[in-house]
């Protein structure tokens, strides 16, 4: 059984290595653009990122002054047992991220959206966010969060079948340089797409997308896996850099999640993740142990299954 105040210490703990502890996959991505990086100003903005990554895991301070939007991605084994229920494990996640705000500290950020009051807190309604998936055979749960600014960096666009491939790599490169020329993205980010769905689930997956997968995952599907590098390439060819100065440093890497849709449309979502990447993960085990890492490996075979029945033998994932 495990307990709401192991949850909630948990959620606490990550909150604050989020804000502070770039991601070893992202920090890697980071080093290996300054190589590469031709333009002045734009590589010494990635050698100014590093050295303020440096400063904030050594000083334990946020690694930005606007610590976004925290939220949380919840993955609960179909085994698990937790006290409170989902009920429970919701109001520890609220009082974690109460605490958080005051502790790390995170900016409070969110306020209502007519009057601009606020908690203090990061709390509120629908704030913070939740969304949950599931896992067989698993007693386990993961928490992760992810600290997502919540002002630009994203985009839709309801594009038709007939638009194709060369549709999409349209509105893609419209989106980064629109993005980069007005400021509304802080790149080099992690660049996620949503392909599909309805034009909620669009959003959802194109977000889950950018914030969810590390620095250098594939789709397992190996013609999506082919599009996501060519849409890095085409992303880092439009000529701006960091921060949006000239260079080559515009995409880390480019992940595509689907979903079915309707037959007449091919919608599609554009996110960008922040320069920071904040994001930590906490697996909770049924003896009451913690495991922390960064990748919060979300899209797991099941959550990528298409048919109704459920089975680890690849050849039953697509049937009916």
């Amino acid at each position: 059984m495990i307990s709401n105040q192991t949850i909630e210490q948990a959620a606490y703990e990550i909150m604050g290595r989020a804000a502070i502890d770039i991601p070893d996959d992202y920090l890697s991505g980071i080093k290996g653009m300054v190589n590469t990086e031709e333009g002045d100003l734009s590589a010494f903005v990635l050698g100014a990122m590093l050295e303020n990554y440096e400063a904030a895991t050594e000083d334990r301070r946020p690694m930005c002054a606007d610590t976004g939007l925290p939220r949380y991605y919840i993955k609960v084994g179909n085994e698990a047992k937790f006290d409170g229920g989902f009920i429970g494990l919701e109001r520890a996640l609220r009082s974690a991220t109460a605490r958080a705000t005051h502790d790390v500290p995170l900016r409070p950020n969110r306020v209502h959206p007519l009057w601009r009051t606020d908690h203090n807190n990061n709390c509120g309604l629908n704030s913070p966010e939740v969304e949950w998936s599931f896992e067989p055979d698993a007693d386990w749960i993961d928490i992760t969060t992810v600290h997502k600014g919540g002002l630009f960096g994203s985009d839709y666009r309801m594009l038709f079948p007939g638009d194709g491939i060369d549709g999409i790599k349209r509105f893609f490169l419209d989106t980064l340089i629109a993005f980069g020329k007005r400021g509304l993205a802080c790149q080099p980010a992690i660049v996620g797409i949503g392909l599909g769905g309805s034009k909620d689930i669009c959003m959802v997956l194109g977000k889950q997308a950018a914030c969810l997968r590390t620095v250098g995952d594939k789709n397992p599907d190996p013609k999506v896996a082919e599009l996501e590098a060519e849409l890095k390439e085409l992303g880092n060819s439009i000529g701006m850099g960091a921060m949006g100065f000239v260079g080559s440093s515009m995409v880390v890497d480019c992940h595509i999640e689907c979903g079915f849709t309707h037959t007449g449309g091919m919608p599609i979502s554009i996110h960008t993740f922040c320069l920071s990447s904040r994001r930590a993960t906490a697996r909770l085990h049924a003896d009451g142990t913690i495991e922390h890492r960064t990748d919060p490996q979300w899209f797991t075979p099941y959550m990528r299954r298409e048919g109704i029945e459920w089975s680890n033998d690849a050849s039953s994932k697509k049937s009916a």
